[in-house]
């Protein structure tokens, strides 16, 4: 019978709870962001991610050391599958971004959002800032 190495790894929430003068709430968070000091971190074990699989060799080996397999999609992190859609489901939605069956005045309802929801998924995906106008009510507002 086969022997395989498997790597698992989970994710374990890392936290600090720090107060920052700031102008505005954006301001503040943006302080958060940037404070690299983490001498007061606390772990979180309570509430660690699941277990997913990050790596698998042929044979009781040192990880590695060889040749590394594709380890299938289903034993991914469940977040980072949903990351992989996520650009997929862009994909398709930039694509239907046009005229389709919908009645013109319905239509130009629904542009206008579709284009904010994608500007909006675009910055996610390339590790931007949302836009501006993306954080209005047309793809759904904030914090509701």
């Amino acid at each position: 019978m086969p022997t395989f190495t498997i790597e698992t790894t989970y994710r374990l929430p890392v936290f600090r709870q720090r107060s920052y003068e700031a102008e505005t709430l954006e301001a503040a968070c943006r302080l958060a962001i940037d404070d690299d000091d983490w001498s007061d971190q606390k772990e979180d074990y309570e509430t660690s991610g699941e277990t997913y699989v990050t790596g698998a060799w042929t044979g009781d080996v040192a990880p590695y050391s060889t040749p590394d397999l594709n380890v299938p999609v289903q034993f991914d992190e469940t977040v980072q599958r949903k990351a992989d859609m996520f650009g997929t489901l862009l994909d398709l939605l930039q694509e239907s971004a046009r005229p389709m069956g919908l009645s013109h005045h319905d239509f130009q309802r629904w542009l206008p959002r579709a284009k904010a929801a994608i500007a909006t998924a675009k910055a996610i995906a390339d590790g931007r800032v949302d836009p501006i106008d993306a954080t209005t009510d047309a793809v759904g507002g904030r914090g509701q």
